[in-house]
């Protein structure tokens, strides 16, 4: 849940590190450390270079972020015929 005090913003993710640790690269080109929210943890929410992704940064420290939602690519899945058995 974002209170009033963060900064929501989104980007797309750059690097995956260890331990749950993403580089993510704004529209701005400014590259900040994330870490993904305990929802996204819970519900097995994979996420992987090349995904576009929503964010909450505190205003005090703008190099690291929470990952908060992972936006669907519909370019991602295009059938392009249908099997029928």
């Amino acid at each position: 849940m974002s209170d009033g005090k963060s900064i929501e913003v989104e980007g797309k993710v750059v690097a995956v590190l260890p331990g749950t640790m993403f580089k993510v690269e704004l529209s701005n080109k400014h590259t900040v450390l994330a870490h993904i929210s305990g929802k996204l943890r819970k519900n097995f929410i994979k996420i992987a270079a090349g995904d576009m992704v929503k964010m909450e940064m505190s205003p005090y420290d703008l190099e690291k972020a929470r990952i908060t939602y992972r936006m669907k690519d519909t370019a991602a899945y295009t059938p392009t015929h249908r099997r029928r058995y």
